[in-house]
């Protein structure tokens, strides 16, 4: 494996990446490869030489996210804000090229009971948990399709069962292709997140992919070597009338270390104007 995973993707392809870009704590100062003023400049490097169409991220700060719209150049807009209740702090915004996405729609939802209140929680997470839903047009093909981004909870398996069911109902109500990212804080496999493969309504990239360029790393390396086999926590997932050309989980660090304590998920995909054939 040498150079970028998946260099001058065009037309109609599309390059997706889904990345958790770590949250800046200021106060915290271990382990050194974490602290943001060290490794800025690495996710500088990395997602200015790789600069998908579409970036889900997940735990931006606002100056985090900034940094990254910044980092990925002048065409990229970004929608998407916090996850607190005047919709302050970290929160899980899409970025996007705007001489490729057209943003149609979007609205910003809370997983909860009560999505429509600002920084409320439910299902078992005492975190507010944020999700960004945008309705895109593919400037170059016409293609309609939703995306989706959001940060399933760290601490609680019920809180990840109940938004793995949220997922699948979303995508049952959708007419459109759809395309989701997620950091979902357990193995894509796992029990707990089976209610996201319900009825066959969304596939794994990985799965459904005819190419993979890497091995399938564990995506949750914590600055240390990452390792094969090691759980896969974080999702690119899209509906069956998605076409998926190929996916990647590009291991290396970006000089003598890693811009985030994940790895990010890469795909390159195809949407027809209809949702039609691959």
């Amino acid at each position: 494996m040498a150079g970028i995973l998946f260099p001058d993707v065009e037309a109609p392809d599309l390059h997706v990446m889904s990345f958790n870009i770590r949250r800046r704590f200021d106060r915290i100062t271990w382990p050194p490869a974490d602290r943001w003023p060290m490794r800025k400049q690495r996710l500088r490097t990395f997602l200015g030489a790789r600069r998908p169409h579409l970036l889900g991220s997940q735990e931006a700060m606002p100056d985090q996210a900034s940094w990254v719209q910044v980092s990925l150049g002048s065409p990229y807009g970004r929608i998407g804000l916090g996850r607190g209740k005047n919709r302050e702090g970290e929160g899980t915004p899409l970025f996007y090229d705007r001489d490729r996405i057209e943003v149609e729609d979007w609205e910003q939802v809370m997983l909860s009971d009560t999505p429509d209140v600002p920084g409320s929680t439910g299902w078992g997470n005492t975190i507010p948990r944020v999700a960004v839903v945008a309705r895109l047009r593919d400037r170059a093909t016409d293609a309609r399709f939703t995306f989706v981004n959001t940060h399933f909870d760290a601490f609680s398996r019920r809180a990840r069962r109940r938004s793995a069911t949220w997922l699948h109902d979303l995508v049952a109500r959708r007419e459109l292709p759809l395309v989701f990212t997620a950091d979902v804080n357990a193995h894509i496999r796992s029990a707990e997140l089976a209610g996201m493969f319900a009825d066959g309504l969304l596939v794994d990239t990985w799965s459904y992919a005819p190419a993979r360029r890497t091995a399938e790393w564990g995506t949750f390396n914590n600055y240390a070597a990452p390792r094969v086999g090691a759980r896969r926590i974080d999702a690119l997932l899209v509906t069956p009338d998605v076409g998926v050309r190929a996916v990647g989980i590009d291991p290396r660090p970006t000089g003598t270390q890693w811009p985030s304590d994940h790895l990010p998920v890469e795909a390159v995909l195809r949407i027809h104007p209809s949702g039609g054939p691959r």
